[in-house]
């Protein structure tokens, strides 16, 4: 009889691990769709401007949404359509607005480096508008995580050409800003509703905004771009925008926002391997240390 009730008492707690582990492998794969967008953005950045990237990405976007609404039957009302079009507001023209202004004057892995902040925002803004209540120790991880990432801008910023702050880097600042207060709204919510259904939503009732915006900024040379103008269009449309925001929702509900918002901590060293990949930008021993130790930051931090 003993036997059974400690098998009772274990298989909740096995459960939880598993949702647990589920939603560190969503966060993980939404963080490498997330890390593309900055060197993706600048490879669109060849055709199109940084406005009409914005828009774009958010009309085309919008599309798959209102596609999702329809097959599943949902109506457009929602009791928290205020909080969902506020947190769309962000993370549909704040962050990738910013974000694309930044990319005409930084690297994007510098980029990259520079957004290494977005979890400690993340994890204090959570804090601040929701009930997690991280320890200590999480707390000192994640200024440890970040001290790291700061260390390593200031080391590379003069191979970028920035030895101080530059324009790009306060977009990048502002930009991060707009996607943490977004993602601690999205997490919260997804918590009742389904995170593609708010990251949906979020579109559709934005979409007023983005059709005058898509109208307002588009050029009659962009009916004609390159194959790799479309296919990063396509990626920030789809995965940047839509796709990896599904993952990256169920992970905040199922894990916790403060507690997954530490794999945006890997989020920096996605966006260098990408941008190494795509765009010959250097890849050297001191940004492999410091993607090593951030990771054993993250490791120790899902302990707690």
């Amino acid at each position: 009889m003993k036997n059974k009730n400690n098998m009772a008492e274990k298989a909740p707690y096995k459960n939880k691990q598993h949702k647990l582990l589920i939603a560190y492998v969503l966060g993980l794969l939404a963080v490498i769709g997330f890390g593309g967008t900055l060197p993706v953005t600048k490879i669109a950045l060849a055709d199109f401007s940084p406005e009409f990237v914005t828009f774009a990405r958010s009309f085309f976007a919008a599309i798959l949404a209102i596609m999702f609404l329809l097959i599943f039957r949902k109506k457009l009302y929602h009791e928290a359509n205020l909080q969902i079009f506020i947190a769309g507001l962000l993370l549909v023209f704040g962050f990738p607005g910013f974000m694309a202004f930044a990319m005409q004057t930084v690297p994007a892995s510098h980029g990259g480096v520079v957004l290494g902040f977005l979890p400690l925002t993340t994890a204090i803004i959570a804090r601040m508008l929701t009930e997690e209540k991280p320890s200590l120790l999480f707390w000192c991880l994640s200024i440890i995580g970040c001290i790291i990432v700061a260390c390593y801008i200031y080391f590379k910023s003069d191979e970028v050409g920035h030895s101080g702050i530059s324009a790009g880097d306060i977009f990048l600042v502002i930009a991060g800003l707009c996607a943490s207060v977004g993602y601690v709204i999205f997490g919260k919510l997804s918590r009742t509703t389904p995170g593609w259904e708010i990251t949906s939503r979020s579109l559709v009732l934005n979409l007023p905004i983005i059709i005058i915006g898509f109208w307002w900024t588009y050029e009659t040379e962009y009916s004609t771009p390159s194959l790799n103008g479309i296919m990063a269009l396509a990626y920030v449309s789809a995965i940047s925008m839509f796709l990896a925001f599904f993952a990256w929702n169920v992970a905040l509900a199922w894990g916790g926002i403060a507690r997954i918002g530490q794999l945006q901590l890997l989020q920096t060293f996605a966006t260098l391997l990408i941008s190494a990949i795509l765009l010959n930008e250097n890849l050297d021993a001191i940004t492999i240390i410091t993607a090593i130790a951030i990771t054993v930051i993250i490791a120790a931090s899902r302990k707690l």
